[in-house]
């Protein structure tokens, strides 16, 4: 395999992601021949067409539910699955269908591993932080540290979880949210067809994802949401657990994938790396909401966040992933700081003073 002329299909290649690494990867590996696969079913997505049209991607308009579009797609040496329905709310907040969801992310990925299957084409999956039980991420011991909450010192932690984070032998015993659940399913199966056909795969579970451009909604865009909100001065408010906005989650630049997908797919089938990872952020980039807005009232000008500390389904105080095994595996570390991520959306989001509408309308 010429590791200097790959092809590449990017799935959900209209997305906050799949164009965002379409970019990155134009950038780094101008040889590498690229194409698109999107339903342009997300608010925003087809603003990106033109962005992937100026790169050279050849892009596909299918639908991963079905099986044919999958299959009249051209043949490439790798697959990067970027799409999802990417909210832990889908499919239990009475908006969306949970049929609906589990045939676009677990469905979806089965055509995928078909078309693999027939083409021998290696499969990277992104996945999420969500697959973790939600249960003893709920019970952690936290407390209050800097307006945001951390694991309790001296408090005793369960298996997987340390200072560093979650790490990816922490329990995946559901319930994990119907998202979670079609992922951890998709990360299975797609285990299952590599081993039992012999192509490639590997599954980089990331924690949450941000940067110019991200679609903004509070279930799955929340940096750029808020930035966006606090920008325009639109309301918002600290849901759940003490109302005073102390949850907490990391954060990692798509482009800080790139690096890492290219090592695994000039790696193979290499027997002697872990197939699973988590790829994150870590506590290097972790934030609560409160600091968030600190950072906006002094990169914009104070504005006030109203309190509701009712709980949501799902929702948890505390999700900072451990990237250690990525780092020794693959000698991969992320390189685009947290500021620099806050930074990035925020200009964008002065340059754009619609986008939360043009990106999360209904």
């Amino acid at each position: 395999m010429d590791e200097a002329n790959m092809k590449i299909l990017l799935t959900g290649a209209c997305g906050f992601v799949g164009s965002t690494l379409a970019c990155a990867i134009a950038d780094a590996l101008p040889g590498w021949e690229m194409f698109g696969f999107d339903n342009l079913s997300r608010p925003g997505s087809e603003l990106n067409r033109p962005l992937l049209k100026s790169l050279g991607v050849k892009l596909f308009h299918g639908d991963l539910r079905c099986q044919s579009d999958v299959d009249a797609l051209p043949a490439v040496d790798w697959i990067i699955d970027c799409a999802a329905n990417p909210s832990v709310l889908a499919g239990a907040d009475g908006q969306t269908s949970s049929r609906q969801l589990m045939e676009h992310n677990l469905l979806g990925t089965i055509h995928l591993l078909e078309r693999c299957k027939a083409t021998k084409a290696g499969l990277i999956l992104l996945s999420t932080s969500r697959v973790y039980a939600i249960e003893p991420l709920a019970k952690l011991p936290m407390e209050v540290f800097d307006r945001a909450f951390r694991l309790s010192t001296g408090e005793p932690l369960p298996v997987g979880v340390s200072a560093e984070g979650i790490a990816e032998n922490f329990s995946v015993q559901p319930p994990l949210s119907l998202y979670g659940a079609s992922k951890l399913a998709s990360e299975t199966l797609a285990l299952e067809y590599g081993a039992t056909f012999g192509f490639p795969v590997w599954i980089n579970r990331c924690g949450v994802l941000a940067g110019a451009g991200q679609f903004g909604r509070p279930d799955q865009g929340i940096f750029a949401y808020w930035i966006n909100c606090h920008l325009r001065r639109m309301p918002l408010r600290y849901i759940g657990f003490d109302g005073k906005g102390h949850q907490v989650r990391d954060c990692l630049h798509p482009r800080d994938l790139v690096p890492l997908l290219q090592k695994q797919i000039a790696a193979g089938i290499d027997l002697h790396k872990p197939r699973l990872v988590n790829v994150a952020g870590g506590m290097a980039s972790a934030m609560s909401l409160r600091q968030l807005t600190d950072w906006c009232d002094n990169r914009f000008k104070p504005h006030p966040v109203d309190s509701d500390p009712r709980s949501r389904p799902f929702d948890l105080p505390w999700v900072v992933l451990d990237s250690r095994q990525a780092q020794e595996a693959w000698n991969w570390v992320p390189q685009i700081s947290t500021g620099a991520i806050l930074e990035e959306i925020a200009a964008h989001a002065e340059g754009n003073p619609d986008w939360l509408q043009l990106s999360s309308a209904t």
